[in-house]
């Protein structure tokens, strides 16, 4: 029972926070929400038996990440860009779209977990013989290989284009 609660309660402080951080105009505060959202996030994965996804949860994206989301927001000037900004209709279209087309593919797994019963090659039972980290070690290293490769040259090429960016106007 205090698991359901626990649970419950994390699930709606993580949305909470993950809708300031859209809502935000400011982006360091922004960037804090995100933050919490994180450490809520690691909080489920505790309670879900997953300790090692919680551990990066928190060292990696609540750490490296943020940090490096934070060194960006300040590296680049944000108050001149905000008064540039025009408000366009077919932009708030495209996310009304894009919006929509997210929560139908949310639907769409919900659907197939809860009425098909599929649960993926991993049950319960198979990830407690073989060990939380060695099954998501062993995904991240064979299956994963080339999205976790692409998406570590794509944070280095947002570093080097944030600092190059800022280096422009100083």
């Amino acid at each position: 029972m205090l698991e359901v609660i626990l649970f419950v309660v994390l699930a709606a402080v993580t949305v909470i926070t993950a809708l300031l951080v859209i809502l935000q105009r400011n982006p360091v505060a922004s960037a804090i929400f995100l933050i919490m959202t994180f450490f809520c996030l690691a909080g489920i994965y505790l309670l879900l038996e997953a300790p090692f996804l919680a551990a990066i949860q928190v060292l990696v994206y609540a750490g490296a990440i943020m940090v490096l989301f934070l060194f960006v927001i300040m590296l680049l000037n944000l108050e001149k860009e905000a008064k540039n900004i025009t408000h366009n209709r077919l932009r708030k279209i495209c996310g009304v779209f894009l919006g929509i087309v997210f929560l139908v593919q949310i639907g769409m797994v919900f659907h197939s977990v809860l009425l098909t019963g599929e649960r993926g090659s991993f049950l319960p039972e198979k990830v407690a013989a073989l060990g939380n980290t060695e099954v998501v070690a062993r995904l991240l290293f064979t299956d994963f290989l080339l999205p976790f490769e692409i998406t570590s040259v794509l944070l280095l090429v947002a570093i080097i284009g944030a600092i190059i960016l800022a280096k422009r106007d100083v």
